[in-house]
């Protein structure tokens, strides 16, 4: 059998779900991912997991709060003026607390994404923060192969 060890190609199903058993991804009901150990698809901390296991196995393990997607981070916490929104986005776009918005990085080669938490009269406040940053999480895998 072989066993995952960095820089290894894995074939695997996995499911990443709150501590309420809620999913927030899963490949067990579609088609199983392909990954490399160490190129950053996975969370360091799921990765130092993962290290070790043969193929075949199906693992579940829980992360402590914070350890897969760091700790919530109050500079992350963000207001945007409404004119700016309006200046660089949809002027007549309707905001509600809970929507996840997104913008343009400086550099405008990607993008990334903010959840309002708050709505002021002329401003918003946005929350950066991984979704799941703070949280304890539950990561399940079935090892299907390993290069």
């Amino acid at each position: 059998m072989n066993t995952i060890q960095p820089g290894s190609f894995l074939t695997l199903h996995y499911r990443l779900a709150g501590l309420d058993g809620a999913d927030v991804v899963t490949t067990f009901n579609d088609k199983p991912a392909t990954l490399t150990i160490g190129a950053g698809q996975l969370a360091p901390a799921i990765e130092s997991r993962l290290i070790g296991l043969e193929e075949g196995v199906r693992a579940t393990f829980t992360l402590a709060p914070g350890e897969a997607f760091g700790p919530r981070n109050p500079d992350m916490l963000q207001r945007v003026k409404r004119a700016l929104l309006a200046e660089h986005g949809d002027p007549d776009a309707d905001y509600a607390v809970g929507d996840v918005v997104e913008f343009p990085t400086p550099d405008g080669t990607g993008r990334f994404a903010g959840v309002v938490r708050e709505l002021g009269s002329d401003w918003l406040l946005f929350d950066f923060n991984h979704p799941l940053a703070g949280a304890a999480v539950l990561f399940e895998a079935q090892i299907i192969g390993v290069l």
